[in-house]
């Protein structure tokens, strides 16, 4: 299967991976109320240039909102928090954002 590098992502990815790492970012959207290319800028800093299998990749393993609070959250005592309700996610520091002038900023604002 072809693997091709999008506008948005900074890795060459399968259109399987290409869709895990757009519902990872949706995740990160919807959960945590940050932009989608903030989402996108998380995401490319943390797996800019890595390869990946074609999906479904190891990572895939873990459901693509698992990756995103890792990028989203510190560790905690090395736990991250997960989708558990009853979570208190104001106790969990926030990883800061990529500086704006970073390249792993790849759409508007």
């Amino acid at each position: 299967m072809a693997q091709t590098r999008t506008e948005e992502f900074l890795m060459d990815l399968d259109e399987g991976m290409l869709a895990y790492f757009r519902e990872m970012a949706h995740e990160m959207v919807t959960r945590f109320g940050i932009s989608r290319a903030e989402a996108v800028a998380r995401i490319n800093r943390a797996y800019e240039g890595r390869k990946f299998a074609p999906y479904p990749d190891l990572m895939c393993h873990e459901l693509p909102e698992y990756w995103g609070y890792g990028l989203y959250f510190k560790p905690n005592a090395g736990r991250l928090p997960d989708d558990d309700p009853d979570t208190d996610l104001s106790v969990w520091e926030v990883r800061p954002a990529p500086p704006r002038h970073s390249p792993v900023w790849t759409l508007e604002a």
